[in-house]
């Protein structure tokens, strides 16, 4: 029988809940089996219920399960508001007085258990390990994973979180659970990889050189992991005063000529905006992460929305190029943030790389290892390139419109830039024939950055429904094509992320005379994407699945909402 089962673990916010969860995917990790976990979490410091949630499976898993088979509640309302999601046979493990129990929960004291371990604190690991032995894994995994875990701390600490293990374990040992998978377990798989990691493991690939940054949920992890990675790297980390400073930093950097890169979240962006403009008109390359969450304002700050497509495609004032792409998995923010760098620095734009909470934050089993490009190409010119270095025209009008870009005071090229329109040496001008060559020598990118763009990926393209998302929607929608071809349903699905330039054409071609139904499945509230490929294309959806309540997708309410559609 295939493995798939899902945990959750909930309480409020404070009391180490990521802690336990981190805890069992390592063990899920060590004894051989895939894993994926979400991280769900109010903006309160305490007080706000929060919960982690991990689905353990012999197969890979890309989205959550909707169903639970283990609740594990540090507190007592978390069984109020989730024991709607156990399944008939799930059982839930909550804080309470040992003996309390009924159908579908039983009562650990785990506080109790923490101070006997040596303090309330350690009441997380005595959840973490009684979730363990119901799941079957063997005590000296756990231990070990804790010894990994705690290797820095005193022995005094060591020893509380050992006690603590070794009394979840008895708590629950006389417990039957439905299933222990990981009483058999197989040879580690992989390691475990967040969304937020492997974006800044693909800028530390990519040679940036310079990350700024003003803190905002949810993309502040992707900055705290560069910062780790600059205690190693030649590689500075700034925290700026506001989102304005953070880019323009990252600009002033890529100017004077290493790789930047700035990151944050929709509202952060908004402020960006006219920093964005700057690197337009000046050329200047550089990478912006947005993590999305949902808005307006301040909107749901520790959730996740798809809302911010439009924004950063039309963001700053007047045209001008730039690439917008959208990762789906932790592969593909490693490479596609590779992919922007490479990008911005060949055609001389920004590009835009769009996240969200949910894949920031989000936890995976990675089997293969990240592999940085050998070859870094920076597209720079040097005195030795130019015939006539004192003749160097920073906005040289080319066909393909990217001009020959130096480096200032790296040699005898004059680099004259300004945030004004200019000339092609670079001085302000107002003069109307200069201003249109200025754009359309701007625009003249366009063609070939569209031909930089990958086309979505496609699973039973012919079929007779197809769903369509971008992004983080991919692993949800892909495993609902799995499941609705397993009933028999012609699925199949088209998913995005390359966004921007859209390579319309293309994408038109790819729409078979055979779907009568094309389904847009998006987190926002307006289906943007699907506007953009009926703008584009002239193709229109069919229907669509819209979520907007700042949770993520689960594969199974893809497929209730096409069942559903079928039978009416």
């Amino acid at each position: 029988m295939p493995i798939d089962l899902s945990v959750k673990i909930g309480g409020e916010a404070g009391q180490g809940i990521q802690s336990v969860g981190n805890l069992i995917a390592l063990v899920c990790r060590e004894s051989g089996f895939y894993m994926m976990a979400i991280n769900d979490f109010e903006s309160r410091i305490r007080g706000g219920h929060s919960f982690f949630q991990i689905r353990i499976s012999d197969r890979p898993v890309h989205a959550p399960a909707g169903r639970l088979d283990l609740l594990i509640g540090l507190n007592p309302d978390t069984f109020d508001l989730h024991k709607h999601e156990l399944k008939d046979k799930g059982l839930a493990i909550i804080e309470g007085e040992t003996g309390k129990k009924n159908k579908k929960y039983i009562a650990v004291p785990f506080n109790a258990f923490g101070k006997q371990a040596g303090d309330k604190i350690y009441s997380n690991t005595v959840a973490a390990a009684c979730c363990l032995c119901l799941l079957g894994a063997p005590p000296d995994v756990t231990e070990k994973i804790l010894l990994q875990q705690f290797k820095h701390k005193s022995p005094e600490v060591i020893e509380s979180n050992l006690k603590a293990a070794r009394l979840g374990y008895g708590a629950v040992a006389d417990i039957n659970f439905v299933s222990r998978p990981l009483a058999e377990p197989a040879p580690p798989k992989g390691v475990l990889m967040e969304g937020s990691k492997a974006l800044a493991l693909g800028a530390a690939a990519s040679d940036c050189r310079m990350a700024s940054f003003y803190p905002m949920s949810p993309a502040t992890s992707i900055l705290s992991w560069m910062n780790t990675f600059s205690q190693k790297l030649p590689l500075v980390v700034e925290q700026a005063e506001d989102e304005i400073a953070a880019i323009n930093m990252a600009i002033g950097a890529s100017f004077a000529g290493v790789r930047a890169m700035t990151a944050t979240s929709g509202g952060g962006f908004c402020l960006m905006t006219e920093g964005l403009g700057l690197a337009a008109i000046s050329e200047t390359p550089v990478v912006i992460i947005d993590a999305q969450r949902p808005g307006p304002a301040t909107g749901l700050p520790t959730r996740t929305a798809q809302g911010d497509l439009n924004f950063v495609i039309h963001a700053s004032q007047d045209d001008f190029p730039r690439f917008v792409l959208a990762p789906g998995s932790p592969e593909e923010c490693f490479s596609l943030t590779q992919k922007a760098f490479y990008l911005a620095d060949k055609y001389q734009v920004p590009a835009i790389v769009l996240v969200d909470q949910y894949l920031a934050d989000s936890l995976y089993v990675l089997e293969k290892p990240f592999k940085a490009p050998d070859i870094i190409e920076r597209f720079i010119v040097t005195d030795k390139d130019m015939a006539v270095p004192k003749d160097y025209k920073r906005f040289a009008l080319t066909g393909s419109g990217v001009s020959p870009r130096a480096i200032p005071c790296a040699g005898e090229a004059l680099v004259m830039v300004s945030s004004d329109e200019h000339t092609e040496d670079g001085h302000m001008t107002e003069d109307g024939n200069h201003r249109n060559a200025m754009v359309d020598k701007r625009k003249a990118k366009l063609p070939a950055m569209t031909e930089e763009m990958n086309l979505p990926t496609l699973v039973h393209p012919e079929a007779e429904t197809l769903l369509i998302g971008w992004g983080s929607t991919a692993g949800a929608i892909h495993e609902a094509v799995r499941l609705l071809r397993e009933k028999k349903k012609d699925v199949g699905c088209m998913l995005f992320t390359d966004l921007w330039p859209f390579p319309a054409e293309k994408v038109k071609l790819l729409f078979s005379v055979k779907t009568k139904s094309v389904w847009m499945v998006e987190q926002n509230s307006s289906a943007q994407l699907g506007c953009m490929i009926r703008q584009q294309t002239g193709v229109a959806w069919t229907h669509s699945l819209l979520k907007y309540d700042g949770r993520p997708f689960y594969p199974q309410e893809i497929v209730d909402a096409v069942e559903n559609q079928e039978t009416h």
